[in-house]
């Protein structure tokens, strides 16, 4: 479905910063954005593994589509385990119906440092007021409701805004460097007022394991969606190192360029062999799956990165069209480097495990 829906389409959405209204909501309506939620709300009840191949084919095509899918899906997934059970009830088939919806957590000054997070969730009476700003939120261009993370009388928690809500102003960011139709936006939020039942009332925690929350979900996306990234590279190679000829024979033929193509190779199996143990991990209810989550997003996307830009090597100025599948991976691949914990984050995080289970 997606390989027909998407066709050459992901190169004009990745020019004009833009995905349809029509084809998100389309595709929400059919649970594929969140496919993991449960068929009690709408969902596919995919595994985290099945899942998993779904968002890297997506990423394979069109990374700005996979990236809306990991925000529908982390807000659909934060919501199953902060909210009690009338809250899901009540918010999770909104999203496997049609709505959109984006996590907002980051903030110019609390980024991976979440115990710096500023946004204030207060009680006045019977309502909730929130106030603060957040960044680079995918999807919020395009969102419906914004699950917003910030500071409460009792610690920390989420609630749910509405994305039209008085005192909610949404700014786009224009030309972000990669996934360019993701519609990332700054969020500012300026004496919101919602009613008490805004907050989820499932759990009562620290800022860093309610956002560990969103996070776990969405590092396993983004690693699967890296994945799918150097698999549209390593395709994208072949068919022009062998379908073009240089000093009389195939590029494929040349030394350097299949080696090229083996690293490219050898990066997309370690990504998925990671991808495919962290789901494993996930599906099985493991305590592990957290660390592994972490593995997963720093193994692939660090192969996407560099495996792209072995792809853009090979293709040269073919790959170096504004729109071009590899063009497109070189950009995102990038930017999967950074969010979800940069890369210097995961391997801080693989370190303290590595410390913990040495002791």
């Amino acid at each position: 479905m997606f390989t027909d829906l998407v066709g050459d389409r992901a190169a004009g959405w990745d020019r004009s910063g833009e995905i349809p209204q029509d084809v998100l909501r389309g595709l929400g309506a059919k649970g594929l954005l969140c496919a993991q939620a449960p068929a009690a709300h709408g969902g596919l009840a995919y595994s985290s593994r099945r899942n998993g191949e779904l968002t890297a084919h997506v990423g394979s095509l069109c990374s700005s589509l996979r990236s809306v899918m990991t925000s529908q899906g982390m807000a659909a997934w934060t919501l199953r385990r902060l909210a009690d059970a009338e809250q899901q009830a009540a918010l999770v088939p909104r999203l496997t119906g049609g709505d959109l919806a984006a996590v907002a957590f980051s903030e110019a000054g609390a980024g991976s440092d979440l115990s710096a997070l500023r946004t204030r969730i207060t009680r006045d009476g019977d309502t909730l007021v929130v106030d603060g700003a957040k960044v680079w939120t995918t999807n919020a261009a395009y969102a419906d409701l914004l699950v917003v993370f910030g500071r409460t009388e009792e610690g920390a928690g989420a609630v749910v805004v509405p994305a039209r809500a008085p005192g909610v102003r949404i700014e786009r960011i224009t030309d972000p460097h990669g996934c360019r139709a993701a519609g990332h936006a700054d969020i500012r939020l300026e004496k919101v007022r919602l009613p008490a039942d805004a907050l989820l009332r499932g759990v009562d925690r620290t800022p860093t394991l309610l956002v560990t929350t969103a996070l776990s979900y969405g590092r396993m996306s983004v690693a699967w969606g890296c994945a799918g990234i150097l698999r549209g590279c390593l395709n994208a190679a072949v068919r022009h190192t062998t379908g073009r000829e240089q000093f009389g024979v195939r590029l494929s033929e040349h030394q350097l360029v299949a080696r090229h193509l083996a690293e490219l190779l050898i990066a997309e199996q370690n990504a998925t062999r990671a991808c495919e143990h962290a789901s494993d991990l996930w599906d099985a209810g493991s305590p592990d799956m957290v660390t592994a989550a972490v593995l997963a997003k720093h193994v692939a996307a660090t192969g996407a990165a560099q495996g792209s830009a072995r792809a853009l090597q090979l293709l040269a100025s073919a790959g170096s069209r504004d729109g071009h599948v590899v063009a497109r991976a070189h950009r995102d691949a990038k930017l999967m480097e950074i969010i979800e914990g940069s890369s210097e984050i995961c391997e801080l995080l693989l370190a303290r495990h590595a410390l913990t289970a040495a002791g």
